[in-house]
């Protein structure tokens, strides 16, 4: 019954959409019919301003960091970990708040892995951060660090966690599946420039 409780948990605060309440309280708009549509930090930097796409990102962090890090001090059972991870990565992209529609999971995948996997997250943050910098794309340094999630997973020691990672890398090329077809089209717009 515990484990339920613990998953519930996560999934409720994986469904909380910081950055539509940012939009809506801090800009006075909807982020779901602006820019690209989406709720996380990229796009509300793009409409409301650095400091508030900053201020979502650390959100969308911490709701996938604290539930995991709380369910951990209950249990190191890795499945019962896994599962509250995935439950609040599923409440973000499925939100109760949004008719099961949501972000993409980036963030909140970092959250998660920041406390699971530090050290394989910084290094897979590293490529994200390298990647964007060098293209001008979030969403191909987002896919890039969903590929080397699992790879730096595997190869700093949390092996336990590569199965999470594996399954996290499919829901993230999932969520940026439109993003993949504008880029493969070259449509995609640079995080430099407002849509």
């Amino acid at each position: 019954m515990l484990w339920i409780f613990w998953l519930v948990f996560a999934y409720f605060l994986g469904s909380i959409p910081f950055g539509l309440f940012i939009g809506k309280i801090c800009c006075n708009c909807d982020i779901r019919t602006e820019g690209s549509k989406s709720t996380g930090a990229t796009n509300v930097a793009r409409l409301c301003g650095f400091k508030y796409g900053v201020a979502a990102l650390v959100l969308d962090v911490a709701k996938g960091f604290v539930p995991v890090l709380m369910a951990y001090q209950y249990s190191h059972n890795w499945i019962f970990i896994s599962l509250v991870a995935a439950a609040a990565v599923i409440g973000h992209v499925f939100s109760i708040f949004m008719d099961m529609k949501g972000g993409k999971a980036v963030a909140t995948t970092i959250g998660v892995f920041l406390a699971l996997a530090p050290v394989a997250t910084f290094y897979s943050i590293v490529f994200l951060l390298a990647v964007i910098a060098l293209s001008g794309f979030v969403s191909m340094g987002s896919l890039t660090f969903a590929v080397a999630l699992p790879f730096f997973t595997l190869v700093t020691g949390s092996v336990g966690m590569v199965p999470l990672a594996c399954g996290m890398t499919v829901l993230l090329f999932w969520t940026h599946r439109e993003n993949i077809r504008r880029l493969a089209k070259g449509q995609e717009n640079s995080w430099k420039k407002k849509k």
